[in-house]
């Protein structure tokens, strides 16, 4: 694994990740919760949640410049912290959490790149059969063309890092030429009275109110998700001390105005009490502007966007398992690397594979985009806060090529916002969630007395 990614394509790879098809799906749900065009309020809040993550993200990527991104994390933060236990000897904190990490990440990565694969599928239904309302249960054509999409992203990153970061940049360049039609379609159609006409209580700030945001934040937030993307890659950027925070705050901001701009531009086309009803938001808004021949072309480059994500996603999470079985912590075979192209080539086909069995599988985008985000806030953006918190105490500030500013007040402001986006989430996914971690502890601890009992006996 070689240094030869740079600001630029780092910043690209970011992006591309961010928008995906996340944007296109849910500002219609962002609308519906919050009750109008005060919905903008909950792009903001995005932004901001981002912001202090990124903070995080950018310490611990500056300082442990690693391929595998959180895995790396977690494994380092926690490392210091062991515990005697009866049955398993010394419990290492950081092997433990790290395991947890890739546990979940196993499950809930490939469901990111099947809701993406679902996504591309329900548009191209929508090219291929414009005039039909689509059943509420998929068919198998969908089925095989969301397969499809992730086999086109594996076959696409099969291939050397340099060239993956180029093509980044060209895809980068289609995802903004895309948004930017939005937007100068919002600017020569815009309707201030659509737009800043707002309905009664819509800035109340009561508990209603924020109820509201909670649930628009949870769109939002799903759609802001990748702009750590390069901290996955971290062992394959130049200076990373530099380009791995520098990355995330270009990413965030640049990103935040292009999704606010949108949404302004949705809010000044038509009605909001319309727009919270339809999926294919940008579809019909761009008909209202240009007819449906526009309409048409606009899904097509929607579907282009969406494929781009998915080529980022798939990138940077494949890294993961190489990372930890590098480690010792997974199984060794996804440690291995391409022996020509110098990428981990069994992790990209096997993460692949499950992504694909997956988008087959599942029915529901709704589901999996709730069950996602649950999963991740606890172990992930939660557990390497906390991380973040125990290694600066341990280690001292000074072994942090990066230091966020007034220190340790983001890192808490993050926790909080992360458990109160955990705890207003429904018990549907969280159940599971609480599921899925105790299991994969249980895992971690029979694996650990099963190394025991072999160490003991030699």
């Amino acid at each position: 694994m070689k240094r030869r990614i740079g600001i630029v394509q780092a910043t690209a790879l970011n992006m591309i990740d961010m928008v995906g098809i996340g944007p296109f799906i849910v500002m219609s749900g962002v609308i519906s919760a919050m009750g109008g065009p005060q919905c903008i309020a909950a792009w903001i809040a995005g932004a901001l949640l981002a912001l202090v993550d990124s903070q995080v993200w950018s310490e611990l990527g500056a300082r442990f410049p690693d391929a595998g991104g959180s895995y790396a994390f977690l494994r380092r933060t926690f490392d210091h912290l062991r515990f005697r236990t009866l049955y398993t000897g010394e419990l290492n904190a950081g092997k433990a959490m790290s395991f947890l990490f890739i546990w979940q990440t196993m499950f809930q990565a490939s469901l990111v790149v099947a809701s993406a694969a679902i996504g591309i599928a329900n548009y191209v239904e929508y090219l291929l059969h414009p005039n039909v309302i689509p059943p509420e249960a998929r068919t198998w054509e969908s089925r095989m063309i969301g397969a499809a999409a992730v086999v086109l992203v594996v076959i696409a990153l099969y291939r050397k890092i340099e060239t993956v970061g180029k093509l980044s940049v060209l895809m980068w360049v289609a995802v903004l030429g895309t948004m930017m039609w939005i937007i100068v379609a919002g600017i020569t159609h815009f309707n201030p009275a659509f737009a800043f006409t707002y309905p009664a209580g819509a800035w109340s700030f009561d508990a209603s109110w924020f109820t509201g945001l909670g649930n628009a934040m949870q769109n939002t937030v799903y759609a802001f998700l990748g702009y750590y993307n390069v901290c996955h890659l971290g062992s394959e950027i130049t200076k990373p001390e530099k380009n791995i925070p520098r990355s995330m705050l270009i990413s965030i901001l640049g990103i935040a105005v292009l999704y606010c701009a949108m949404q302004l531009s949705v809010l000044g086309i038509m009605p909001w009490q319309e727009a919270a009803q339809h999926k294919h938001l940008m579809s019909l808004m761009i008909e209202y502007c240009y007819g449906s021949t526009a309409a048409q072309v606009m899904t097509v480059l929607i579907l282009f966007v969406a494929f781009t994500s998915l080529f980022a996603v798939v990138l940077g999470y494949s890294r993961i398992p190489y990372a930890a079985a590098q480690d010792g912590n997974f199984f060794s075979v996804f440690a291995l690397t391409h022996p020509e192209k110098d990428f981990p080539h069994i992790s990209l086909l096997v993460f692949g594979a499950l992504s694909v069995v997956l988008s087959i599988a599942f029915n529901n985008i709704k589901d999996i985009v709730a069950m996602i985000l649950t999963m991740r806030i606890l172990v992930q953006f939660v557990g390497q806060s906390i991380g973040l918190l125990l290694y600066r105490r341990h280690a001292g500030a000074d072994s942090f090529p990066y230091r966020m500013l007034l220190y340790p007040l983001p890192v808490l402001l993050n926790i909080a916002i992360w458990l109160w986006l955990f705890s207003s989430r429904a018990s549907e996914s969280i159940i599971p969630a609480f599921i899925l971690m105790a299991a994969g502890l249980g895992v971690y601890i029979i694996r650990r007395i099963v190394e025991e009992r072999r160490l003991t006996s030699i």
